[in-house]
């Protein structure tokens, strides 16, 4: 039971640290802005880009920045001792 309270201790720690994190992509005048708790903070569009464009740049960006914001918590995860991933 204490190790699992141990556990959740150190998955806090690791979500507290992301909390400050940032993820900023831009493509052609399209820019998002994900916040380490996975939610956008800013999204700027370029009206010069014709709309399917807009959403197409906006659609990988938000998938990319995503995925960053993940490969950062895992490898939080993979260096927090306790939490059972061996490295």
């Amino acid at each position: 039971m204490f190790d699992m309270l141990k556990q959740m201790g150190a998955l806090k720690g690791i979500q507290d640290s992301l909390s400050g994190e940032k993820i900023e992509l831009e493509r052609k005048g399209v820019k998002v802005v994900i916040k380490g708790s996975m939610e956008i903070e800013q999204i700027v569009i370029n009206p010069i880009l014709e709309k399917e464009e807009q959403e197409r740049i906006l659609k990988e960006l938000i998938n990319d920045a995503n995925k960053k914001m993940q490969k950062i918590a895992f490898e939080r995860m993979m260096k927090t001792p306790g939490l059972g991933f061996k490295k």
